[in-house]
């Protein structure tokens, strides 16, 4: 019921502009209000503690009802003119911030299905920022899971308290601070006020849904891609960091975390690379600033799994597509909008290879894997490798079914990274849009977008038989 409002604004940008579609959005709020109130009215007066199981159940229904519910003004609009599966794969995909579309000639859409696209990606980015932070180290699951021991601050907590209620809260004023700054630097570096409060949503929600078809390359406007690039990094690195740096005034603690130096490390190296490749290999011969700037936005933009694009970097030479599409693995950090498997885990894979080398050479040593100078505990490495295992399982299965379809290796696995990933563009034939692929790829995809956020687990464990015995 409460999610309903939301198509409020929307409606308020309809009359504003007079583009005709309102009626799809009084229509949505009626239909989800009803049905929400349809569930509710018969256990108002239920008053019962949340047990574990519980707590998967909400998580996920979360995200899969109100990607459905939110796939309603989609589908009941004339523009665009969409079928169920493209209204449900869009809506999904902004709410999950993955940003991989299906619609074509954005720029012609009404003013209020735009707005609709880019406020469900904020709102989905805050939702992942809470279910981070506060939901899933209650659950067990989730990449702060592994962190909360080394980070002061609300990942000591492990059950939903007042204090998290507190935290949440304050976590939703820093991520409307971030939107509200966003905007208006956008704004004085030359955007309309509709174009950047659209693009603020979706850069701090590391979504990449954006209202031109040329995405940020439509401005042609260096200092908008500078403004970018500074808040897609900040909203990919951990929120409960943002939380303590704003609680303390005190910035010392992103220098200190190991997860932000790693974070930070990876998009630097992998730009140099880039930026050095595009010029060299004469993709942009005697234009090394356009080498520099491309170079550097496309590797952010990618590396933190947002998708914004300033050209078409899936033309690019062979290697460098490959490359970016591999960091989107490794993806943001734990505790942000942004998708992938996490830094922290990606550190934690690295050390545990080099252990296992040492113990090789050492087969009686005990050693032990550090973060940050803290030791990590043997349950939280096998969770990673449980995380990793399960992770590659679910990528195979998905995209042998996407090759069933008939698309070709190239197109299927950067569709499934892209997607699995919460990245957006892939190459091959989903390079621009999905608007190509048949339905049944269209719903594994959603599917992996739902599984990627959902860190896998927290999904996977209701598709368990274990799950539903008494």
């Amino acid at each position: 019921m409460l999610s309903s409002i939301t198509m409020l604004p929307p409606a308020g940008i309809a009359l504003l502009y007079g583009d005709g579609e309102l009626m799809p959005f009084l229509i949505s709020l009626a239909c989800t209000f009803t049905a929400g109130f349809i569930f509710w009215l018969p256990v108002k007066s239920i008053r019962k503690e949340l047990r574990l199981r519980d707590g998967f159940v909400v998580v996920v229904l979360f995200w899969l009802v109100l990607g459905l519910s939110g796939a309603l003004p989609l589908y009941l609009s004339e523009n665009p003119f969409v079928s169920f599966t493209d209204a449900v794969f869009e809506s999904m995909s902004g709410l999950t911030t993955t940003g991989a579309t299906v619609l074509v000639g954005i720029d012609d859409l009404p003013h209020a299905i735009l707005f609709y696209r880019q406020q469900l990606q904020w709102l989905g980015g805050m939702g992942i920022i809470v279910l981070a932070v506060a939901v899933l180290p209650m659950l067990g699951v989730g990449g702060m899971q592994l962190y909360r021991a080394e980070t002061p601050g609300p990942m000591k907590d492990t059950k939903l308290t007042p204090r998290i209620t507190e935290t949440a809260k304050a976590l939703w004023y820093i991520y409307l601070s971030l939107t509200v700054a966003c905007s208006l630097a956008y704004w004085l570096a030359g955007m309309n006020a509709f174009d950047a409060i659209g693009h603020a949503f979706s850069t701090i929600a590391i979504g990449g849904f954006s209202t031109h078809d040329a995405s940020i390359g439509y401005f042609q406007n260096p200092m908008i891609e500078v403004i970018a690039v500074i808040f897609m990094f900040m909203a990919g690195i951990n929120f409960a960091l943002h939380f303590v740096a704003w609680r303390n005034t005190n910035i010392k603690h992103y220098f200190q975390d190991p997860e932000v130096r790693t974070y930070t490390t990876i998009l630097l190296v992998a730009s140099v690379i880039t930026t050095g490749y595009l010029y060299y290999s004469g993709t942009m011969k005697d234009d090394f600033w356009g080498a520099l700037h491309h170079g550097v936005f496309q590797t952010i933009s990618i590396g933190t799994t947002t998708g914004f694009t300033t050209t078409a970097y899936f033309e690019w030479p062979t290697f460098l597509p490959v490359m970016l599409i591999f960091i989107s693995f490794i993806g943001a950090c734990a505790g942000s909008t942004g998708g992938g498997m996490k830094v922290i885990r990606f550190m934690l894979l690295l050390r545990q290879g080099k252990r296992e080398i040492l113990r090789l050479i050492h087969p009686n040593a005990q050693i032990s894997i550090k973060i940050g100078g803290k030791s990590m505990s043997p349950r939280v490495i096998e969770s990673v490798w449980g995380f990793f295992a399960a992770y590659v399982a679910a990528f195979s299965i998905m995209l042998l079914i996407l090759m069933m379809t008939g698309l070709d290796q190239v197109t299927a696995f950067s569709a499934v990274a892209a997607c699995m990933n919460n990245l957006g563009p892939g190459l091959g034939d989903v390079g621009e849009h999905y608007a190509n692929i048949s339905d049944t790829a269209k719903w594994v995809l959603a599917f992996a977008m739902l599984l990627g956020r959902l860190e896998i687990f927290t999904l996977l464990v209701l598709l368990s038989p274990g799950f539903w015995r008494r």
